[in-house]
């Protein structure tokens, strides 16, 4: 609901600062509206969409991380077997090469 006011805001802001870009006069005054209407814009979408679809580089990521940490876990689930084989085999060697 809030991104909605806020882009219609954003929108009647965007409105107020052509009017006044048109003007020579009021000029400088209508350039920094239409930056602030630009941003109102950029956090209104941010509020209305889905992060992935308003961050799409950033969430790319996250879902990057999250898949390598799962693939860490299954890497060290399937070589817990083995792990523990191969300390029972050192241990066997140091035993055999202190006597």
């Amino acid at each position: 609901m809030s991104g909605a006011l806020l882009w219609i805001g954003a929108s009647l802001l965007g409105l107020v600062a052509v009017l006044l870009c048109v003007t020579i006069i009021l000029l400088p005054l209508g350039i920094p509206l239409l930056g602030l209407a630009r941003r109102m814009f950029t956090r209104s979408v941010g509020l209305m969409l889905p992060r992935g679809v308003s961050h799409p580089v950033d969430e790319s990521r996250r879902t990057g991380k999250k898949l390598s940490r799962k693939a860490d876990k299954v890497a060290k689930q399937k070589t817990k077997p083995h792990a523990k084989k191969a300390k029972k085999v050192r241990k066997q060697v140091r035993k055999k090469l202190k006597t």
